[in-house]
């Protein structure tokens, strides 16, 4: 349920703070004065449009901010939204915080966390339901008839586990269509994958061979250069110069002085003792180096194997990856790749046989689902016609019709019958017919229905489908559109009993509605400064009797007596089904 709304710089209006409570809260006012304003800016918050035309004339930015109740019927899917987004704050309520910028760009946030607008729509189908004043055009799109009567029907168990199954049978469709065509393109596809894996497999790659490769080709290129320099560090170390002695000689010569000066001072045995440690650790050094050059080889036919293998490293890299282990891997992707061609028509057959099973699952799916729109079409057409009878429309008659179309590529439903088309709802296509008076046959409703009638079509069918909804937030602009005042009384307590299951917002022109209003706000424009402001005001006492009052017309006496009367005719009203509901 929605608790508290703040809006700021949001087309006329500058600020404004609104604390809702349940029940059914009415906004009344004159054209222009902001009432839808208000709407537009829940619906930019919940992830609708959120346009830099939408901020106030002169402010660099626009922000709104609601409070949400988690409410009990669908607290469960709300509450696993929020901890896979790692959003979970508070397991009573959500905040949510949306701010649209000059420069085209928006920032939505739930519970102080940053979240995309996809997610921010996600969260909010499962808060509130948006009817502006087309709303009642979508009944005019048939596409959406059958989605009204599924969810009429509540046969989204049913829906979902036929839409699984259609997503896996379209799967293997595609998978048997690729394979179809694989086989067709198998000798081919063969004979180069067979050539490219060979290629591979008989270059014996190793893993980090290649710089193990470089390292030999570096001391086999520089053989003689590497063999003239190690000669030159033994002769210094172990030989000496022709002018001066050997490295080792000199040390010697050190430690027999060293040892010398610590027979006559002990304290000195270190310097002798660290003496000695270096003549070990150049003896080690003379020794490394005799066995490097040992290892040192003038070989060029060896140089010329490892350019050779060097050269066809590269040439494989530059073919099937920048690598070695992606030449590899490329050859592990085309022996397996043969195998599938070597398979496919095992492949083929399994996934046939796979279809076949697919398709007669669905079939039954479909058929159990096609049963239970036909169960619910009576049951919706029953339910819509005793609501539009309470609208004045007392002979009108509507009908749910349900039609299938024959494919040869369909299903066929329990095992008989000519084979029907079917898509990812089923195999039923639905459209909403209506005969608005007495005598006239059934007609498609998008063909006959008047904007008056429409109106109040689209009422008795969101009071007949939302009486089911888990959603506890209803929002309706302007339903009144198109219905005079005598039905408007009867609108009125449509939607004060719905607002017993849900938290109902209506936008109205029509006092005989807005008196049933738990709450009342009247929302009125105002220049100060130069500048057009909204200003929207919580209506009690006589307040509330003088806004009834312009809405019949003018603040007469006449006027005021008529807004207390039917004041208090839907107080009574009202008490009079809350007893019905006890």
């Amino acid at each position: 349920m929605l608790t508290e709304l703040r809006i700021q710089n949001f087309a006329i209006i500058q600020s404004l703070e609104l604390t809702l409570q349940p029940g059914l809260t009415t906004f009344t006012g004159e054209t222009g004065a902001g009432k839808s304003i208000i709407l537009d800016a829940i619906t930019a918050l919940l992830g609708g449009r959120a346009e830099p035309t939408f901020i106030r004339a002169g402010a660099e930015r626009a922000s709104i901010e609601a409070l949400f109740l988690i409410p009990p019927t669908n607290r469960q899917a709300i509450l696993e939204l929020l901890q896979r987004e790692d959003l979970l704050e508070d397991e009573e309520s959500i905040l949510i915080s949306r701010e649209i910028r000059q420069n085209g760009r928006s920032t939505a946030r739930v519970n102080g966390h940053s979240v995309s607008v996809t997610l921010l729509r996600e969260l909010g189908s499962f808060l509130v339901d948006i009817h502006g004043q087309s709303e009642h055009l979508s009944l005019l799109n048939v596409r959406q008839h059958l989605n009204l009567l599924d969810r009429f029907a509540s046969s989204y168990e049913t829906l979902t586990a036929y839409q699984q199954l259609y997503r896996e049978l379209r799967r293997t469709q595609k998978e048997l269509e690729n394979l179809r065509q694989s086989e067709q393109d198998a000798a081919r596809r063969t004979d180069l994958l067979e050539y490219q894996a060979r290629e591979i497999e008989e270059a014996r790659l190793q893993a980090g061979e290649e710089e193990t490769l470089r390292q030999e080709r570096n001391r086999l290129a520089n053989a003689e250069n590497l063999s003239s320099l190690a000669q030159e560090a033994l002769n210094l170390l172990d030989e000496g110069l022709p002018d001066s002695p050997a490295l080792t000689d000199l040390l010697g010569q050190v430690i027999q002085v060293l040892e010398g000066l610590a027979r006559i001072d002990a304290e000195q045995n270190r310097l002798a003792e660290q003496a000695l440690l270096v003549n070990d650790t150049l003896a080690e050094i003379s020794r490394d180096l005799r066995l490097y050059l040992d290892s040192i080889e003038f070989n060029p036919r060896r140089l010329e194997q490892v350019e050779e293998r060097l050269d066809l490293i590269n040439r494989l890299k530059r073919k099937y990856g920048g690598s070695i282990e992606a030449v590899l891997a490329f050859a592990r992707s085309a022996r397996q790749e043969l195998e599938t061609i070597a398979h496919a028509t095992e492949r083929i057959a399994e996934l046939e046989e796979k279809e076949k099973e697919l398709r007669r699952q669905l079939a039954e799916l479909a058929a159990r689902l096609s049963k239970i729109r036909q169960n619910a079409a009576a049951q919706l057409a029953k339910a819509v016609e005793a609501e539009l009878a309470d609208l004045s429309m007392a002979g009108a008659r509507f009908s749910v019709d349900l039609r299938t179309q024959p494919d040869a590529h369909g299903l066929s439903l329990n095992g008989a019958g000519d084979a029907l088309a079917f898509d990812e709802n089923g195999v039923d296509q639905v459209e909403f017919l209506i005969a608005p008076n007495p005598g006239e046959g059934l007609k498609p409703l998008v063909k006959i229905a008047s904007g008056g009638e429409t109106s109040r079509l689209m009422l008795a069918l969101k009071r007949v489908l939302t009486q089911a909804d888990s959603i506890p937030t209803l929002i309706f602009d302007e339903i009144d559109q198109g219905i005079g005042g005598r039905v408007g009384a009867v609108v009125g307590e449509k939607l004060w009993l719905l607002a017993r299951q849900h938290q109902v917002l209506c936008v109205t022109h029509l006092p005989q509605l807005a008196a049933f209003g738990d709450q009342h706000y009247s929302v009125r424009k105002e220049v100060e400064g130069g500048r057009t402001s909204t200003r929207v005001e919580l209506l009690e006492g006589d307040a509330r009797l003088i806004e009834l009052a312009q809405m019949l017309g003018a603040v007469t006496q006449v006027n005021l007596n008529a807004a207390r009367e039917t004041l208090q005719m839907a107080q009574a009203r009202a008490l009079q089904l809350a007893g019905r509901l006890v």
